[in-house]
């Protein structure tokens, strides 16, 4: 290989020495190791988050339906419900509903339960564990930040992306006391599957990197299908890289193959039951992304096991030859999973349910409903992608960029279908901006009479700061200014709201005996928490029979209601007036049961239940004449 080749090869590795000082590959002497500088602003955030919450807090979950959701899943798990049982028996009708959620997350939640129960109750135990759990995960979150920001742009990079990782963790409920959803794992997932690719392209670690973000891929499939898109890009990254540099790619490719090939497979067997093996499923591991990922880590490894010291051509080939065989065995095996998982939900569910659901709104829904928030969701992800660009056609640490601004343009993608993915844009952004941050400050400094310099800084620097967006949104015309605020905290809407779904409300359904109780998909998650009974509605996809009955309940005329209701088997009505779905029936049907009763006109086959003075309504369904509920 010419010199002239070998350096241009070199411009597409991940990382390289500049002698600008951004790069440093280690840190100046006598400054503190990149661990424990983590390790401290987490530690910081960790105890601003906790005392920012802690005194005001009047639950140990979070507000999230998921996370009480998961709560109940983690209950029954101690309980001693089937390791590879995921079915909520109590949520739906019939035999219940299988939740797609994973036990890989269940587990460490379920055992530190367990653990803290030996020294005192099951209240105390849940509150220590939901309150800890996300605050500890703020600790890896910000050693992947640190370790990916110091890659791309040096040691001064490294503390600009704390800093921003420190306002977005703060801002975001996820890194919340009680919030044990699995997007928390998941985001600390993506940042160091970046970080670990964006390490130095030669060297002896590079092969232990590439292992390890092999590995940490196959879990994070494993644990949710939402970032395999993104996971599926990463993988992109690591074989087009192999295919470019050939040779000295080989073993960190095989590495990363392999990693991948053997962990999905591991967590396949350990979580999906021998009578699930042949399965196929689109929004949890199964036989589909078993296949595909064992297929796909395990061609890349013999790919690079037997090409690498070919010609460009012969590994651009294999590299094709790769998504060819992919690309089938997808159609043959999960032709179904590669459009939209929620494309197939009843018309009646997306305009009652889905429509309502936040994080599943697009680019121009947001638009249209809450400009405000425009910026908040996209803005620092726009910009990530903007300096990657920019990056790599100046041939500017070209391969770390190229890697981040790959997965970077992936997420945005999603978050243009589903805001949801603008979470994981806000947080891999940090890695890109925090370089240009960092560059523009060190800019700053050699021009200090230059006050284009310092103004350009200050911009980018609050620019690339997801919150200050929603500041600003506060102020544009026709923002949702509610919206904004429940950034950080509940509004008062949403507090009266919730106070039907509180411990106190749901109490006198405790007194009833067990039953199926009929409410808003929001009320299906507190019932399983604080009662044994079943309820036929929560906002889960799964259970589109369940959601499906309780919506004709509501729309229906009352008499037409009476026949769902004992069809059904309910025997407990909950009606909440200031639930945001409720009130969408009742404007849709005005004659229907939701909207009577929300007029104080009660049916003659319900009966009130005293409601110890909480918004919550609560009705017996009395029996037919013929003694049938």
């Amino acid at each position: 290989m010419t010199k002239e080749r070998r350096q241009r090869m070199a411009s597409w590795t991940m990382t390289s020495d500049d002698n600008d000082g951004r790069q440093a590959a280690r840190p100046r002497r006598g400054a503190w190791p990149t661990a424990l500088v983590a390790t401290l602003y987490a530690l910081a955030v960790a105890i601003a988050s906790a005392v920012n919450r802690l005194p005001s807090a009047t639950d140990y979950v979070g507000s999230d339906n998921d996370d009480i959701m998961r709560l109940v899943q983690v209950r029954d798990l101690l309980a001693g419900q089937d390791w590879f049982d995921l079915h909520q028996y109590r949520l739906g009708l019939g035999d219940g509903t299988l939740m797609h959620w994973s036990r890989l997350i269940d587990l460490p939640i379920a055992n530190l339960i367990a653990f803290f129960r030996l020294f005192t109750g099951q209240a105390t135990a849940e509150a220590i564990v939901l309150t800890g759990w996300p605050l500890l995960l703020i600790f890896p979150l910000f050693a992947g930040i640190a370790l990916a920001a110091g890659r791309i742009g040096g040691r001064p990079a490294l503390h600009i992306g704390l800093i921003l990782a420190a306002v977005t963790a703060f801002s975001l409920n996820r890194f919340q006391p009680g919030s044990i959803d699995h997007t928390n794992v998941q985001l600390v997932l993506m940042v160091w599957i970046i970080a670990l690719l964006i390490g130095p392209a030669d060297g002896a670690g590079v092969r232990r990197d590439r292992l390890a973000a092999g590995m940490l891929s196959g879990l994070a499939i494993a644990i949710g299908a939402e970032t395999t898109p993104m996971v599926a890009v990463a993988c992109g990254c690591v074989a087009i890289g192999w295919a470019l540099r050939g040779k000295p790619d080989g073993a960190p490719a095989m590495a990363f193959g392999l990693g991948l090939a053997a962990t999905v497979g591991l967590c396949f067997f350990a979580t999906v039951p021998p009578s699930g093996y042949g399965t196929v499923t689109c929004d949890a591991i199964s036989y589909g992304f078993y296949a595909l990922a064992t297929f796909g880590g395990g061609l890349l490894f013999l790919a690079a096991a037997f090409a690498s010291g070919r010609s460009l051509s012969v590994r651009l080939a294999a590299l094709a030859g790769i998504g060819a065989v992919l690309g089938v065995s997808a159609l043959l095996i999960a032709p179904g999973c590669l459009g939209n998982p929620l494309a197939d939900l009843d018309p009646l569910l997306q305009t009652f349910w889905l429509a309502g659901v936040m994080e599943a709104q697009s680019f121009l829904a947001v638009l249209s409903s809450d400009p405000g928030m425009i910026g908040f969701y996209y803005a620092a992800g726009v910009l990530g992608v903007a300096v990657c660009v920019l990056r790599v056609a100046r041939g500017d640490r070209r391969g770390a960029h190229a890697v981040v601004l790959a997965v970077l343009a992936c997420c945005l993608l999603i978050a243009f279908v589903q805001i949801r993915a603008s979470t994981f844009a806000n947080m891999i952004a940090i890695v890109p901006l925090a370089g240009a941050i960092a560059d523009l400050r060190q800019r700053m400094h050699a021009r200090p009479k230059e006050n284009k310099a310092s103004l350009a800084f200050a911009v980018f620097a609050l620019a690339s700061v997801p919150p200050a967006w929603a500041l600003v949104g506060v102020s544009i015309p026709g923002a949702t200014q509610a919206r904004v605020g429940a950034t950080w905290s509940s509004t008062a809407e949403e507090t009266v709201a919730t106070s039907c779904f509180s411990a106190a409300a749901i109490a006198p359904l405790s007194a009833e005996p067990a039953g199926v109780v009929a409410g808003t998909s929001d009320f299906g998650a507190p019932v399983l928490r604080y009662t044994g009974h079943r309820v036929l509605s929560a906002p889960y996809h799964r259970n589109q029979g369940g959601m499906l009955t309780e919506l004709h309940i509501g729309l229906s005329n009352p008499r037409q209601a009476e026949a769902f209701l004992r069809g059904a088997g309910v025997t407990l009505v909950a009606f909440c007036p200031t639930d945001t779905q409720m009130q969408l029936i009742a404007r849709s049907e005005p004659e229907g049961l939701y909207a009577e009763l929300n007029a104080g006109r009660v049916p003659s086959y319900l009966e009130a239940i005293p409601n110890g003075g909480t918004p919550l309504r609560l009705y017996r369904v009395r029996p037919s004449k013929d003694g049938v509920r």
